[in-house]
């Protein structure tokens, strides 16, 4: 009989859970060994460890494509995030893969993004000797620089998640090399969930904002996976599970004809959303201020960074740690403090009045 909360659920996890699926008690650990909980088994409590994390909270005021929006609808980071989750989670179910293994990579794959989007990305990997990639900051959040200087100490199998999911400009969600995707099955299947979140959303707040109609789409890409969003994720997760169930769990596959559809239409969004004039006008604004706030804190240290990253790992990382760390109004904020002059106000005397 399981002597725990927690290993009754390991128990369950085994009965329920595909051969192929992670198991909270095969986990390969954590950075620093501790003693597991008594209730939550790994993969459940690096979940919880990530929504109360502070960089968690503060995805909702990062950009996701447009910057300030006045409108409510439109995704942040932390929306994004959401609907990646809920993807991946629904493949996940399907397949009888961890969920929770699932959630937690998906809950933080992001949170080491920089303030204005991927605008904020180039600029910080510009200046930063070596570059800046937002995957790399999210495992040095979760492993360094959350719970004042602990981290959350996560499982290698949500940290080798969170690590693996970037795919960039042309790079696939599927079909890597094996020393290149995900150790986990949970793992690919957060990489193809992003992708198939952010070609939809992104081309919703798109129509949204006037920058696209929805006649703008390339017809290719319509006609493989329908005419709303609702329909073409629909298609695309479908595609995902079948191919997969078809391969026998082996990897996670997308149909040929999905993908292209897919690949298409992240191509057209760079072309005619992340690369547009319109929609990225503001952008060489977030650049002056990333630039001016970088120089500005490199020459306060003792007010901004990070003493203990200064003494460890020098000037240039304590600076990326705070800048990338920044929402987007955080950044405006400190830069007016910094740069813009306010009104002088003297003294009143009684004879002013």
């Amino acid at each position: 009989m399981p002597s725990s909360i927690r290993e009754a659920l390991e128990q369950r996890e085994r009965e329920t859970l595909a051969p192929q699926a992670a198991k909270s008690a095969d986990s390969r650990g954590r950075l620093h060994p501790e003693p597991e909980d008594d209730v939550r088994p790994a993969f459940q409590h690096d979940r919880d460890r990530i929504i109360h994390s502070k960089a968690f909270r503060r995805l909702k005021h990062k950009t996701q494509v447009f910057f300030a929006p006045q409108g409510d609808h439109y995704r942040t980071r932390l929306t994004h995030t959401l609907e990646v989750s809920q993807i991946a989670r629904t493949i996940a179910k399907v397949l009888r893969l961890h969920e929770e293994l699932t959630e937690s990579i998906a809950l933080g794959h992001d949170v080491g993004h920089t303030p204005f989007g991927h605008a904020g990305e180039r600029v910080i990997d510009q200046l930063m000797p070596g570059g800046f990639r937002h995957y790399e900051q999210s495992l040095r959040l979760v492993d360094l620089l959350e719970n004042d200087g602990k981290g959350l100490n996560l499982s290698w199998e949500v940290r080798d998640g969170i690590g693996r999911h970037s795919k960039g400009k042309n790079g696939s969600p599927v079909g890597l090399d094996p020393d290149k995707r995900s150790a986990t099955l949970e793992g690919q299947v957060m990489r193809v969930a992003d992708l198939i979140a952010y070609v939809n959303h992104d081309f919703d707040d798109a129509v949204r904002a006037g920058v696209l109609n929805v006649a703008d789409l390339p017809r290719r890409p319509l006609d493989v996976l329908g005419a709303t969003s609702s329909a073409r994720i629909a298609r695309m997760v479908k595609d995902v599970v079948s191919e997969t169930q078809r391969g026998g769990l082996t990897e996670i596959r997308m149909s040929d004809e999905v993908l292209e559809a897919t690949l298409a239409m992240r191509a057209f969004l760079f072309e005619a959303v992340y690369e547009n004039a319109t929609a990225t006008s503001e952008f060489a604004k977030a650049t002056g201020i990333l630039g001016g706030l970088w120089e500005s804190v490199r020459a306060r240290p003792g007010d901004f960074l990070d003493r203990r990253v200064i003494e460890t790992e020098g000037l240039d990382a304590a600076t990326r740690d705070f800048i990338a760390g920044m929402t987007d109004r955080f950044a405006v904020t400190l830069y007016e403090r910094l740069f813009i002059p306010k009104p002088w106000v003297g003294p009143i005397a009684w004879n002013q009045l």
